[in-house]
């Protein structure tokens, strides 16, 4: 069954956008600082605001979701240096959430951000036990909200809807394919948005583009268990282009990369540029420059600017807590630039993408969300 955003508005802030796309953990004995340019991430560092942020097993650099965090919080540093400074506790397994979030909370930190769904149940008890204490959390909400927790939510289903549109619209085998790292629900989200978007350009164009890995409907799809073995990425990914996808959207941190190099190989098995992807959380031209020549796009989401926003209103005192969610409205979830493919996306593809997005921003266009559990 289903429901359109606009009647489901509860269910997006409490059940759909309610996970990660990642799997956090932490462990003050694996944990590690990283000093950004400009100024110091010390968690002694005197006389300053200390913005602490406890990342997930992807790791700090997992080019997506957690380094987009560490990049916001290192922002916020770099907003007021002289009065911000930022540090982190590397995670290793959910039983570390705990410890890690208490070993912030005894170092006074003025914001606590988690990242990840799987922090939700440790990120409530620490904020409950410690009600002056402020924390934020990426790809989490409460109901009810929390009033010393920015919960910070992107309703990806939006964004990924244009992404399997142009993936449909780009595809010359008629497949495309999509896959997550754990079956979560801010990771298939994405999926649910790519599919329908895909049947959507379907709709429009009197085609029959197929979605290989996922299917909407059933929920059942591909994954790969986990958010960090590129080499299981990198073998389903064979199968997908074997059995005929020509673009690939991974929904799996640092598992897409395992994603890019089967694509790449393909690339060079067939001597010219037949298969191609779209990235995840972040700018894979950016994040993946290696790979920049077979990114269409990336499906992405705010969590930069999110982070940054919730470390400086916790630092000037204008800090609020409750539920946040980023939409094409406002900016918190966009297809990145087209980058190199900038003049290979034909304009009228283009135009026709810019009028979605007007509609789904209107109302007009209605993406499909899954009905509550």
């Amino acid at each position: 069954m289903k429901k359109t955003l606009a009647a489901s508005a509860a269910l997006t802030v409490a059940g759909l956008l309610a996970a990660a796309c990642g799997n956090s953990t932490s462990s003050p004995s694996s944990s590690s600082s990283s000093t950004p340019s400009g100024g110091s991430s010390s968690a002694s560092t005197a006389g300053k605001f200390l913005g602490c942020m406890v990342t997930d097993t992807g790791g700090i650099d997992d080019r997506s979701f957690n380094a987009s965090s560490w990049q916001g919080m290192q922002e916020a540093q770099a907003a007021d240096p002289g009065k911000i400074s930022v540090t982190y506790l590397q995670s290793t397994t959910q039983s570390d959430y705990t410890p890690n979030i208490n070993t912030f909370i005894s170092k006074k930190c003025g914001i606590i951000v988690t990242v990840g769904f799987l922090m939700a149940g440790a990120t409530q008890t620490a904020s409950k036990a410690n009600p002056s204490a402020k924390f934020a959390i990426v790809d989490n909400a409460y109901t009810p909200a929390l009033t010393n927790v920015d919960a910070l939510l992107f309703n990806t289903v939006q964004d990924g809807f244009l992404g399997g549109y142009l993936a449909a619209g780009m595809s010359k085998t008629g497949k495309v394919a999509t896959f997550g790292g754990e079956k979560l629900p801010t990771v298939t989200i994405y999926m649910d948005g790519f599919y329908d978007g895909v049947q959507y350009y379907n709709s429009k164009h009197g085609a029959h583009v197929q979605v290989l890995g996922w299917n909407e409907g059933s929920q059942n799809g591909s994954f790969t268990g986990n958010f960090t073995d590129q080499t299981a990425g990198q073998t389903l990914t064979q199968t997908f282009i074997t059995e005929g996808a020509d673009v690939i959207f991974p929904v799996a941190g640092n598992v897409g990369l395992g994603a890019a190099k089967a694509v790449q190989n393909a690339d060079a098995a067939a001597g010219s540029q037949k298969v191609n992807m779209e990235w995840v959380d972040t700018d894979g031209c950016i994040s993946a420059q290696q790979y920049c020549k077979y990114f269409i796009t990336s499906v992405t989401k705010g969590i930069q600017t999110a982070v940054k926003n919730a470390v400086v209103s916790a630092a000037n005192g204008s800090f609020k807590g409750g539920n946040y969610i980023g939409t094409l409205a406002n900016g918190g979830v966009a297809l990145a630039p087209y980058n190199d493919f900038a003049s290979k996306v034909p304009a009228s593809l283009q135009s026709e993408l810019a009028t979605i997005k007007a509609g789904i921003i209107s109302g007009k266009i209605q993406t499909p969300t899954k009905s509550p559990a």
